[in-house]
């Protein structure tokens, strides 16, 4: 009688909201066939709930890992952020035994700390850099090329630096669109007027700000253009800062689906919330997306749904810039005004045929699914 051979053992490290959404995805899949393990970097990785068991020390930073505002890094070291940096790396030297493969997501923050702790042959998943902009400087390309054995890029021309710098790289498409959280809500079942608005205002300290002036530009809508509205309330975000920000009123739960919260009103306007992890639910009847998240507005984008964003003075500059090669029109950007943030919702709202050219330079420029069965294919036959 043959053996059954032992199942790998896979640690995935990710660092941030985002990151850990897509992880949870790839880990997910892998958990078909191997035993997973996820080290959340900063947060409390509630991505990985109900998907696998979650290790290593919890850590928090002012900035949450957000590198889109500005001074972010200042502000991460002047409270204490340098603190969580020792027992991130004494539990990665120690943990990396326990283990037969560690796939890093995310930027190049878990590939330094494999570099720093002496971890070889890891696979990193780049989720970070949209190769539109910015490419590996080469000290990045040393470091990866030292650290790992296997990279995936978003891009090809990524891929290709990292190829010159020796490093087997390749660029099979967008993780992000693999990895669409579902959950349990009948979005659909809910729509009662012609068009609908996902609003995603983010996971982060400025998302109850962002939440009110989002709400601000729906009640500035003219009566017969107001569209079904969706909220995804990311695992992190507070219900009750959201209702208090927007000066609404929050309704009991009116079903048993578990990512159904319920709904906020000011009894004109009435906003239904939905849990972050149901957000490819509302997505899916969404005809425009209102939003002030990272990783779900390239989601969102993917799709083929026009992205409404407004542009924070608090925003680092040259890294919205960047993400604005990528997107071009398909993210429309105005001030953080609800009179301009109203006009361009009321713009689309208004015109099918300007949802759908955005949408179809949405979908060219983030690109299709499909990532990750490539992904899954070399991490699971590497011996």
């Amino acid at each position: 009688m043959s053996e059954v051979a032992p199942r790998q053992r896979f640690l995935i490290i990710s660092n941030g909201h985002g990151e850990d959404a897509i992880a949870a995805g790839i880990a997910e899949r892998l958990q078909e066939t191997a035993s997973v393990e996820a080290y959340p970097m900063i947060a409390s990785g509630k991505s990985y709930d109900n998907i696998c068991r979650i290790v290593g020390p919890r850590a928090t930073l002012a900035s949450e890992g957000w590198r889109n505002v500005k001074g972010s890094v200042r502000r991460d070291v002047v409270n204490g952020g340098l603190g969580i940096i020792p027992p991130a790396l004494k539990f990665i030297r120690s943990a990396a035994r326990q283990y037969d493969q560690i796939v890093v997501v995310g930027d190049m923050t878990g590939v330094l700390a494999c570099l720093l702790t002496g971890i070889r042959g890891i696979t990193y998943l780049d989720v970070y850099k949209t190769g539109a902009a910015r490419l590996y400087s080469g000290l990045e390309s040393w470091v990866i090329a030292k650290t790992c054995r296997q990279v995936f890029c978003r891009a090809e021309n990524l891929a290709e630096l990292l190829r010159q710098a020796g490093v087997r790289a390749s660029a099979p498409g967008n993780l992000m669109m693999d990895t669409i959280p579902q959950g349990e809500y009948d979005a659909a079942a809910r729509r009662r007027r012609d068009l609908a608005v996902a609003l995603l205002p983010g996971s982060r300290a400025l998302t109850a700000e962002s939440f009110a002036l989002q709400v601000s530009a729906l009640r500035q809508l003219p009566a017969d253009l107001r569209p079904d509205v969706f909220v995804a309330v990311a695992g992190s975000v507070n219900v009750e800062d959201l209702t208090r920000a927007a000066g609404l009123n929050r309704l009991p739960l009116l079903s048993s689906e578990p990512d159904d919260l319920g709904a906020l009103t000011d009894g004109a306007l009435t906003i239904n919330l939905v849990r972050g992890r149901a957000m490819g639910n509302v997505l899916a009847t969404a005809d425009v997306v209102m939003s002030q998240a990272g990783t779900a507005s390239v989601q969102a984008l993917g799709l083929g749904i026009p992205v409404i964003t407004f542009r924070n003075a608090r925003d680092r500059q040259s890294r919205f810039d960047d993400e604005q090669r990528l997107f071009g029109d398909a993210r429309v950007v105005v001030e953080a005004e609800p009179s301009q943030t109203s006009a361009a919702l009321k713009q689309l709202l208004g015109s099918p045929a300007e949802r759908a050219r955005l949408g179809a330079i949405g979908r060219e420029r983030i690109g299709p699914p499909g990532a990750i069965d490539s992904v899954l294919e070399a991490v699971l036959s590497r011996p």
